[in-house]
C-alpha cells in the first residue's frame, strides 16, 4: 500500500494541470473538502490541502501545454541519473532536470509508450503530507498498450518489481518498489485492450483517491460539472470504485477500499 515512508521509485507527489485553477479548486473542494492555497513565489503553483495537510498540488496551464490532466511523481535520489536511465531505456526526457527553488529537483519524462510522468528528488519538500486516508491518493494504474514492455521499462529505470494477482477470469499485475514486499504495492499495470473505456483515450497514468462513500462522490461530481466515465462498481476483495473526470477533462478515479481482513 502507499505510505509516506517514501523510498526510491515510490509515488511521492501528484499535481493537476488545468485551464481554470479556481474552478478546479471549487470542484475538488465539493468532492473531497480540499482547499487550494497558492504557494509563495510559485508562479501560480499551489497546494490542495485537507485539514491543513497537503494532499495534491495544481496550477493553471495554457492549452499549448497539453490537455488537463493529473501528473504523478516518483521518488528519486538523483534526478539527473534517473533522466539518463529513462533515455537508455528508450523513453524520453520532456523537461530536463531542474531545481525548484530549495524544495527539490524535478523532471518530466515519458515511458516507451509516450506516457508522461515526473520524478521528484526531495530537498525541503519531501512529498505529500498524507495519503490513503479519505480525500487523498491511495492507488495508481498505468494503462499501456504493451504490459511486458512497460514493466521492463520501469524496472530498468526504478527497479520496480511486479507480481500477478489472479481472479476469476484473469489476472492483475501489481507493482512495488525495488527490494520491498508485496504489501508495499502501490500501482497496477493494465493492458489497454482489456479496458474499452481507456482504449479510446490512449495510455496514461490514472490516480485513485480514497473516499468514504463512492456513490455520494459520484453524485457530487455530476452536480458540479464533472463526468462519470465508469459508474460506481463493486470489485470483490478490493472495494467500490468509479472513474470520473473533472469539468475540464482531467481523469481520475475514486474508491472506497475494503477494510483489511485478518
Amino acid at each position: 500500500m502507499l505510505t509516506t515512508r517514501y523510498v526510491t521509485g515510490a509515488p511521492n507527489w501528484i499535481d493537476l494541470g488545468t485551464p481554470d485553477i479556481e474552478g478546479a479548486g471549487a470542484f475538488y473542494h465539493h468532492l473531497f473538502g480540499w482547499r487550494f492555497q497558492a504557494g509563495p513565489e510559485s508562479g501560480g503553483y499551489g497546494f490542495f490541502q485537507l485539514d491543513g495537510r497537503t494532499v495534491a498540488a495544481g496550477m493553471q496551464n495554457p492549452p499549448e501545454q497539453g490537455p488537463p490532466s493529473w501528473n504523478v511523481y516518483f521518488q528519486t535520489s538523483d534526478a539527473d541519473a534517473t533522466a539518463k536511465a529513462v533515455e537508455q531505456a528508450h523513453g524520453s526526457v520532456l523537461i530536463r532536470p531542474m531545481d525548484v527553488m530549495d524544495q527539490g529537483r524535478m523532471a518530466v519524462l515519458g515511458d516507451r509508450a509516450g506516457v508522461p510522468f515526473s520524478i521528484w528528488q526531495p530537498q525541503r519538500n519531501r512529498g505529500l503530507d498524507v495519503i490513503t486516508v479519505p480525500g487523498s491518493l491511495c492507488w495508481l494504474e498505468l494503462y499501456t498498450p504493451d504490459l511486458p514492455a512497460a514493466a521492463g521499462f520501469y524496472n530498468a529505470v526504478f527497479g520496480w518489481e511486479t507480481s500477478a494477482i489472479t481472479f476469476d477470469g484473469g489476472s492483475y499485475t501489481c507493482v512495488n518498489p525495488a527490494r520491498t514486499e508485496q504489501k508495499d504495492m502501490f500501482a497496477g499495470i493494465v493492458p489497454l485492450d482489456e479496458d474499452p473505456v481507456e482504449a479510446e483515450s490512449g495510455p496514461y497514468w490514472l490516480p485513485y483517491f480514497e473516499v468514504t462513500d463512492t456513490d455520494e462522490v459520484v453524485n457530487r461530481a455530476r452536480e458540479h460539472g464533472g463526468s462519470v466515465r465508469v459508474p460506481a462498481t463493486d470489485m470483490a476483495g478490493v472495494g467500490r470504485f468509479a472513474k470520473l473526470a473533472d469539468p475540464y477533462g482531467a481523469r481520475f478515479a475514486v474508491i472506497r477500499s475494503e477494510s483489511p481482513q485478518g
